[in-house]
């Protein structure tokens, strides 16, 4: 008896410990082309969780770590909602694709916190269309501070009846208020910007009622840092004045990065807490990490990232996201993962070796590969094929996908056809950073089986024809087929809140 208590009581504490979510759901005329994808909405740099599929009828199932309770990003044909999530639950969700996201329906353990941020977006909608920002930053700082505390105590007072009637969590109730709060401060540091032009009255300075009330605000910034995206960029508005001085004084030339000139307005901070200059550091970093930056742009990122950054998360993210975005160093061998022939048997990237290799990774899901790409690496093919071997890695999400897809769409094209098993969850796709964004995507390997390019999204690119023309030794036509494939390069990192889907 003893032992069965003993295991009962490890099966409940590893249930309330565990961080998977289990998600399913129908789209009714929903396409095979879209995917599902869901990001958490306050990292300082995140990537997509998930990456699911939907079959001819709508159907979709899967499951995903989350990093922790709270707001995620949940994305469907290019339309974005926001869902409350937290570890262990259960995620049902149905609706009519075309109307996504204004209207589905969610069950299932998340129903009640997302019940409760339906509730209080609809009061917030229609209260806030009675608010005019224009009218609120010429009134004196005393009605204006009233006006503002009202705001704040009818939303907060909403929050808790729409907590009590759909039996929300604490943490989500929190959540909102915390939001609420990041949105008043985030309309105190507009009248305070605004005020004094808006009156005519530039000798106009913040009262101590007025210091105080948003200190007053701002109690639990730790906190709001690490959930509310919104509360960054309002800690960005308010030192928005000193950054440009700062940048006007301070310039060391057009070139240098905007991380790198923040980081050094940073380092003049010195009362600032370290925390908050990780977060703000790491807002700047993430829009400077882009697809096809210089060496020298990336050693710059590289160096304020081991330097500069402190927490060990928010480090963490953005090295995963450079890495993602920019891929392998040029010289350094390709990953050992197993992939899969049609016949079953191993194949690894780095057993092709004595001539350079240009590696396709793809999906059938992906609208353009048929018809942008294939015609394309056709070409590309037959021409380089006399002096370079050829791998198409499928990353469809199974084997039968994956030899259906490859007998259809590359028939004919000289090349090994390989499979990274389980698709975006494949070692390959790990170890090489790759994500449903960044399909289609392209490597050139040298003879050595060593990575010799970066990636590609577009065989029409004129770098990576520079590239195959180096390693092969021949010399592409002059004129290059002017192919622009459309592979959005999302960034989720930094993404605002957005309105909660309504029924």
């Amino acid at each position: 008896m003893k032992n069965y208590l003993l295991m009962l009581f490890v099966a409940i504490a590893t249930m309330s410990c565990s961080k998977k979510v289990e998600v399913k759901g129908n789209f009714a005329g929903g396409s095979p082309l879209e995917r599902i994808e869901f990001v958490e909405a306050s990292g300082v740099a995140t990537l997509p969780l998930a990456n699911i599929g939907v079959d001819s009828k709508g159907s979709f199932s899967g499951s995903f770590e989350v990093p922790k309770d709270g707001m995620y990003i949940m994305s469907y044909a290019g339309k974005t909602a926001m869902i409350y999530l937290k570890g262990g639950q259960d995620l049902n969700i149905s609706g009519q694709a075309a109307n996504f996201p204004n209207q589905f329906t969610i069950t299932g353990d998340a129903k009640n916190n997302n019940d409760f941020l339906l509730e209080v977006q609809k009061f917030i909608q229609t209260y806030a269309a009675k608010i005019n920002v224009g009218e609120l930053v010429t009134k004196d700082e005393a009605a204006f501070l009233k006006e503002a505390n009202k705001i704040k105590n009818d939303i907060e007072k909403n929050i808790d009846i729409a907590a009590k009637k759909t039996s929300a969590d604490k943490d989500a109730v929190q959540w909102k208020k915390d939001e609420l709060r990041a949105s008043v401060l985030g309309l105190m540091n507009q009248y305070e910007i605004n005020h004094p032009q808006a009156t005519q009255n530039p000798n106009y300075k913040p009262s101590k009622a007025f210091t105080e009330a948003v200190a007053k605000l701002d109690s639990d910034s730790d906190r709001m840092l690490k959930t509310q995206p919104i509360y960054r960029n309002y800690l960005l508005g308010k030192l928005s004045p000193e950054i440009q001085t700062f940048g006007t004084t301070n310039s060391k030339g057009d070139s240098e990065l905007s991380s790198s000139m923040f980081s050094r307005f940073l380092d003049t901070k010195k009362d600032m807490p370290q925390l908050r200059k990780d977060y703000l550091l790491a807002y700047v970093l993430s829009s400077d990490i882009t697809p096809g930056m210089t060496p020298e742009n990336s050693a710059t990122v590289t160096k304020i990232i081991n330097e500069k950054i402190k927490d060990g998360d928010i480090k963490k993210e953005l090295e995963r996201i450079q890495f993602v975005i920019t891929g392998p160093k040029i010289g350094e061998a390709v990953p050992t993962s197993k992939l899969i022939k049609q016949d079953g048997s191993d194949f690894k990237l780095g057993d092709v070796k004595g001539k350079p290799t240009l590696v396709m990774f793809y999906a059938s899901w992906n609208p353009y590969i048929a018809e942008g790409t294939v015609p394309v690496l056709r070409e590309v093919v037959n021409f380089y094929k006399s002096k370079m071997d050829f791998t198409f890695v499928n990353l469809d999400d199974t084997k039968e996908q994956f030899a259906k897809t490859s007998n259809a769409m590359l028939k004919g094209i000289p090349g090994n056809n390989v499979y990274g098993e389980g698709g975006l969850n494949s070692q390959i796709a790990k170890d090489l950073g790759l994500y449903g964004f960044k399909l289609p995507s392209f490597v050139v390997l040298d003879k050595d089986g060593k990575i010799a390019s970066r990636f590609f999204s577009n065989l029409g690119d004129e770098e990576i024809i520079t590239v195959l023309d180096k390693v092969s030794g021949l010399k592409a036509p002059t004129a290059q087929p002017d192919v622009q494939l459309q592979n959005d390069l999302m960034a989720p990192q930094n993404q605002m809140p957005q309105p909660a889907p309504t029924k």
